[in-house]
């Protein structure tokens, strides 16, 4: 208990975060390939939600050196934006008329694989120049779909740390107290 300001800082190692930027790369392409159209606010719209899902994973791993609950609220709402962009994604398959992969086909479970396989968003801009419209969709559908597992376990971890070592204050006064027993 004596360091009770443990350093962060390690968001970019967490699998949840990688997979996050991932999906954040995918849309841009898909938007900027797919939707780029003057006025269409969807772009803006799944952009923004996928850069949400990247930036408050990062925002609140470093804000949970001093806060617990900012750390479980940013996770909590890098999660909302991904099922947010995910709505969007199964909205443009239904609207275009192009298929939802079912997850008994050997395309989603070829797909999925592959992605569990892969966090680097390079190797997804190379699938992305060889694939059409519907494939990336479905390709960041699974992608978001792991990205909901990782951090409703990560959100879990972070509960059960809280449940092990309290918050910033009980760590604080916890360490000042032991402070005071090493110096009598």
């Amino acid at each position: 208990m004596s360091n009770f300001l443990p350093q962060k800082g390690d968001y970019k190692n967490l699998i949840a975060y990688q997979k996050a930027e991932c999906i954040y790369d995918i849309t841009c392409y898909f938007v900027e390939h797919y939707l780029a159209k003057a006025g269409d606010r969807t772009v803006d719209q799944m952009k923004q939600a996928a850069r949400s899902g990247k930036q408050n994973i990062a925002e609140g791993n470093e804000a949970g050196t001093t806060s617990m609950e900012t750390n479980i609220k940013l996770v909590n709402v890098a999660k909302a934006s991904l099922k947010e962009l995910q709505e969007d994604y199964e909205d443009y398959l239904r609207t275009h008329n192009l298929s939802l992969w079912n997850s008994n086909s050997t395309q989603f479970q070829n797909a999925r694989s592959w992605c569990r396989q892969h966090n680097a968003p390079a190797d997804y801009m190379r699938v992305c120049e060889l694939r059409d419209d519907e494939t990336i969709a479905n390709i960041a559908l699974i992608l978001l779909h792991q990205a909901d597992y990782l951090l409703m376990r990560l959100l879990e971890k972070l509960k059960q740390d809280f449940l092990q070592n309290g918050g910033i204050r009980e760590q604080m006064s916890q360490a000042r107290r032991n402070w005071r027993d090493q110096h009598r």
